[in-house]
């Protein structure tokens, strides 16, 4: 099966604008991004945009982007665009990675690919285990609940997502990175959005309120996504330190 890894990303993030281009070791966050995918060795790897600068940067830094509408309400819509514009012939699964998550696994990306091929799943995802219990009320950090214990062999399904819990049986930190059937994704973009959707600020329950599955594969961890200042310079201390 051929997988393509499309990253959406722009510049206009509310809580931390003009993030893609923060730098790491010298290098944007979305290029980070692009070379993580890159590594992964999926296959061809895009970025998707709405900003020329993001473009520039990524094709500077050796990569590939395309420049994407600026009325897309999600980055679903966005990767979706993408595909269309690059004529998408033989691809089967597209990978939706996060253009915020430089620290994300490289094992988890292939893992997340393996159990799509293995699966005929339509939609697939990644989560990890929960830490710190004072996560589970954490708004900021998403959380999947499955219907059995998630362990490394199985590729369970998605009961609901939620970003404020108390239940701690079953309940997983969420990575925000998908893998989608190409028929899959072709149908999610034509549903309206739905009224839990749009309540809860999770795209993801649009699939499930329509009846589509989403399988979850257990990570190593869950990466540090970057969404304020404060997040960056942590990262950005973390992954110098490294190098």
């Amino acid at each position: 099966m051929k997988t393509l890894t499309i990253i959406p990303s722009r510049l206009s993030a509310t809580r931390l604008p003009g993030k893609p281009l923060l730098k790491i070791n010298n290098l944007s966050i979305i290029s980070h991004v692009f070379k993580k995918a890159q590594e992964a060795d999926l296959g061809e790897v895009i970025v998707a945009t709405e900003d020329q600068e993001i473009v520039n940067d990524v094709k500077n830094n050796g990569g590939n982007a395309i420049l994407t509408s600026k009325n897309h309400k999600t980055g679903t819509d966005r990767i979706y665009e993408a595909l269309k514009k690059i004529d998408p012939k033989g691809v089967d699964l597209i990978m939706n990675l996060q253009g915020d998550e430089p620290a994300i696994n490289i094992d988890d990306i292939i893992n997340l690919n393996k159990k799509m091929i293995n699966s005929g799943s339509r939609i697939g995802t990644l989560a990890a285990k929960i830490k710190d219990l004072k996560d589970l009320e954490n708004n900021n950090i998403v959380k999947v609940l499955t219907k059995n214990n998630l362990d490394n062999n199985n590729f369970l399904e998605a009961k609901t997502f939620i970003r404020n819990c108390s239940i701690i049986d079953n309940t997983y930190h969420h990575i925000g990175i998908y893998s989608y059937s190409t028929e899959a994704l072709e149908k999610f973009v034509k549903l309206s959005q739905s009224q839990n959707e749009i309540k809860n600020r999770l795209e993801q329950l649009r699939a499930l309120d329509n009846g589509i599955e989403i399988n979850v594969a257990l990570a190593k961890s869950a990466p540090i996504g970057i969404d304020t200042k404060e997040d960056y310079l942590a990262l950005k201390k973390i992954m110098e330190y490294k190098t």
